[in-house]
């Protein structure tokens, strides 16, 4: 293979290109040897044209080292056939003093010889490849965060739909307005969390399922303010959630001396209050979660009190529960909320009645 010394202005000219391309990489957030991974395939591709779309045109481009080449490698032959991939033993000499020694020769190729259309095609092979990279970096980004819980900056909201346009981290996503806690206003430039529901590749790019009123997003916040929670000591059961109202979350730990429920109100109130906050004013009722299901049913309907449970069928999990008359409201809730939140969090299908008339006197 030929070997030629760089001059000044070709090492002045490398030092330019892979500054821009740091640069570039800074700024898109993408490995460096990625991007020239993908301008070297793009120059490659555009100059096999040149040559008979043939597998003999080689570029390296190394960020370390700051090697940047282009070769045309051509074998050298007696009587040439195809100029595109073949070379006379005389020419070969010129180039490479050693060519006799050898079956082919590399010659270098200045990129600025390049025709007008051949770096057009690696700009837009080039920009294809940037595109793709981001999108992989987007796909890997969100990923990592699936079923988690990220902090995201509002960047606008759409005039018509309502949604919300998220920048987390490097990317952009959504969050439906379906999505969104009713009567929760959201400003351009708020800090919020929003919980990744699933993350699916398509074939416009990453699709980001984000919610705010997934049960998932109060359970992660929980992780953070719990300690005992994150590590372990208490577990949480089952959450059951009307975002922007209500929210009942079951607690249980195996260490009969931790109070989990206490744990996770916090001294005074303070870590429950900091999670309220953050759902803006959301009502969280937490209860201690029970394998025995009138218990579990009772502490469920909280902060109702509960007179009696009476299993109808354990297979259908259906069940009749007496309250006191004074409590009758409360247990079923505002618009039956809090018996329907209950029988989410528990699983049963609850049929409440008043002390009085539970048998149906």
């Amino acid at each position: 293979m030929a070997k030629t010394r760089k001059t000044a202005k070709e090492k002045k000219d490398n030092k330019a290109f892979f500054t821009a391309l740091r640069a570039l990489a800074t700024e898109r957030n993408i490995p460096e040897e990625f991007i020239a991974a993908k301008i070297a395939d793009a120059i490659v591709v555009a100059t096999r044209r040149d040559y008979g779309n043939n597998d003999n045109v080689f570029c390296v481009i190394d960020p370390e080292k700051e090697i940047f080449s282009v070769t045309v490698r051509k074998f050298i032959v007696d009587e040439v056939e195809d100029e595109s991939t073949q070379i006379t033993r005389e020419d070969a000499l010129q180039i490479d003093p050693k060519a006799l020694e050898a079956e082919y020769v590399d010659i270098q190729i200045d990129p600025k010889k390049f025709g007008r259309v051949v770096a057009q095609n690696s700009k837009n092979n080039f920009r294809q490849g940037i595109r793709e990279a981001e999108r992989d970096q987007a796909l890997a980004e969100f990923q990592s965060h699936n079923r988690e819980l990220v902090t995201a900056v509002v960047e606008r909201i759409d005039p018509k739909t309502g949604n919300a346009i998220l920048s987390i981290g490097h990317s952009e996503a959504t969050l439906p307005k379906i999505e969104q806690v009713p009567d929760e206003e959201l400003y351009e430039g708020d800090h919020i969390k929003v919980y990744v529901v699933d993350v699916n590749e398509s074939d416009r790019g990453p699709r980001i399922m984000l919610s705010r009123t997934h049960p998932g997003l109060v359970k992660r916040l929980f992780e953070i303010e719990v300690p005992e929670i994150f590590d372990g000591t208490i577990e949480i059961k089952s959450i059951s959630r009307q975002a922007g109202a209500r929210t009942k979350m079951a607690v249980w730990s195996a260490n009969e001396e931790i109070d989990a429920v206490g744990a996770c109100i916090g001294p005074r109130g303070a870590r429950v209050n900091k999670i309220v906050e953050e759902l803006a004013g959301e009502k969280i009722d937490i209860v201690k979660y029970s394998d025995d299901p009138a218990q579990f049913i009772s502490e469920a309907l909280s902060p109702a009190k509960v007179v009696e449970v009476t299993i109808d069928n354990a297979e259908e999990k259906t069940c009749r529960v007496s309250v006191p008359e004074s409590q009758l409201s409360l247990a079923i809730g505002n618009k039956g909320m809090n018996v329907r939140l209950a029988a989410k969090l528990t699983g049963w299908k609850i049929d409440i009645h008043p002390e009085s008339g539970f048998f149906g006197e």
